[in-house]
C-alpha cells in the first residue's frame, strides 16, 4: 500500500471516531441535563410541598386560636351556631390575610363535627350492647330520606344497613345479629377477603363501607349527589374526662346540614326542614335576624310551631371542630385537616384545643 493512500484512510477512521466520540458526549450531555432538570424540578416541589405543609399547619393553629377565643367570649350556655365568627368564611378569609405569607394562598375552612349524625352512639356507650332506640329512628329517617332523593339509592335497605351497623358496633356479641338481616363475623368471613366484624367503637369512618348493605355509592355520593359520610362522623369520647358519661348523640341544630336536620325531625315532617335550614341563615342589613340559644328556636319557622324535636337527638353547642386548611403555590396545594375537641385545662382554668386526629395530603 502506498504511503499517501495509507494516511488518506487513517483520516476517515480518525473522523469516524472523532464523530462518535461527539455523539457520546453529546448524549452523555443531554442525559445529565435532563437529570439534573427532573433533580431540580423534584427539589422544588419537595421545597414547595414543605413551605404549604407550614402553611397549612399555620392555618390549622390560627383556626384553633380563633375556636378558643370564641369559647372565652361565649356566655355560660356555650352556644354554638353558624352565626359566630368560627363559621364565618370572610372573617377566616381575613384571618389568613393577617399573618403576610411570602407566596402562596392558604384558604380555611371550620365545620362543626357535632352536627353531623355520631355513628358511634347507635349503642348505648359506655356498656356498648344495647341499641340507643332514638338514634336508631334517626338513622332511619335519614336512609329512608337518602334513599327517596335519587334513582340509585331507591334499593338500598335501611333497616339491614341499621341493624348490620349495630350489629358491627356492639361489644362481646359475635352469635345474635339484631333482626333478621344484621351481620356479625359470620357474615363478612364468608366474603372474598374475609374480615371479621369490629364490634366496637368505629376509629375511622371509612370503615362504614365495610359494613353490610353500605355500598361505595351510597359512602362516597353518586351522580352530583353527596353521599353519607358528609353528614356523619365518628366523634366519640366522655363527655368530661374520667367520667363514665358518654355522648348521646346529640346533634347541634344550630350547625347541622339540611338533611340531618330533616331527619332530626318527627316522621313526615321532613318537609319543613327547609323552612328551619333557611330561617337560621336569614340575614337583614348584613346581621342575622334570628337569635338561637333556645333549643326550640326551629319552632318559629314557618310552619314548624307544632313541631317537637326528640330532645335526645338536639343540642346547640360543641367542642368538636374539623378544621380544613389548604395551602397552594403555583400548581401545588396541600391540604391539612385536623379534628380537634375544646377543653378546659384543670390547673390554668383555660380552653385551649386538644388536636384528636392530623392528616395532610
Amino acid at each position: 500500500m502506498k504511503l499517501k493512500t495509507y494516511f488518506r484512510n487513517n483520516r476517515g477512521m480518525a473522523l469516524l471516531i472523532t464523530l462518535s466520540i461527539i455523539s457520546v458526549l453529546i448524549v452523555t450531555t443531554m442525559e445529565l441535563h435532563r437529570r439534573g432538570r427532573s433533580t431540580l424540578t423534584s427539589t422544588a416541589i419537595s421545597r414547595d410541598r414543605l413551605t404549604l405543609t407550614h402553611m397549612g399547619a399555620s392555618g390549622v393553629h390560627m383556626a384553633m386560636a380563633l375556636l378558643v377565643q370564641d369559647k372565652a367570649d361565649d356566655p355560660p350556655s356555650g352556644l354554638d351556631s353558624i352565626q359566630e365568627d368560627w363559621a364565618n368564611p370572610e372573617i377566616l378569609s381575613d384571618l389568613v390575610l393577617s399573618i403576610p405569607f411570602e407566596e402562596g394562598t392558604l384558604v380555611l375552612d371550620i365545620t362543626d363535627e357535632l352536627g353531623k349524625i355520631q355513628v358511634n352512639t347507635l349503642v348505648k356507650f359506655p356498656e356498648g350492647k344495647e341499641a340507643n332506640n332514638p338514634q336508631m329512628f334517626l338513622w332511619d329517617r335519614f336512609l329512608r330520606l337518602i334513599e327517596s332523593m335519587d334513582e340509585p339509592f331507591e334499593n338500598i335497605e335501611p333497616r339491614t344497613i341499621i341493624n348490620s351497623v349495630k350489629d358491627w358496633l356492639d361489644a362481646e356479641d359475635d352469635d345474635t345479629i339484631t333482626g333478621l338481616n344484621g351481620a356479625e363475623s359470620d357474615y363478612y368471613q364468608g366474603l372474598d377477603p374475609p374480615y371479621t366484624c369490629r364490634n366496637g367503637p368505629i376509629a375511622h369512618l371509612d370503615e362504614l363501607v365495610l359494613i353490610k348493605g353500605i355500598i361505595p355509592e351510597l359512602y362516597y355520593g353518586f351522580g352530583g349527589m353527596l353521599g353519607i359520610s358528609n353528614y356523619m362522623t365518628t366523634t366519640f369520647g366522655p363527655i368530661a374526662d374520667g367520667k363514665k358519661a358518654y355522648y348521646t348523640g346529640k346533634i347541634n341544630i344550630n350547625t347541622a346540614d339540611l338533611p340531618v336536620i330533616a331527619a332530626m325531625l318527627p316522621a313526615g315532617s321532613e318537609i319543613l326542614a327547609t323552612e328551619i335550614y333557611e330561617y337560621r341563615e336569614e340575614i337583614s342589613d348584613s346581621n342575622y335576624m334570628y337569635a338561637l340559644s333556645n333549643a326550640k328556636w326551629y319552632q318559629n319557622a314557618p310552619g314548624c310551631s307544632d313541631i317537637e324535636i326528640d330532645e335526645k337527638l338536639i343540642a346547640t353547642y360543641s367542642d368538636f371542630f374539623r378544621i380544613k386548611a389548604t395551602a397552594a403555590i403555583r400548581q401545588i396545594s396541600v391540604t391539612t385537616t385536623a379534628v380537634v375537641r375544646r377543653i378546659k385545662d384543670n390547673k390554668s382554668g383555660k380552653w385551649k384545643c386538644k388536636v384528636l386526629s392530623w392528616q395532610t395530603e
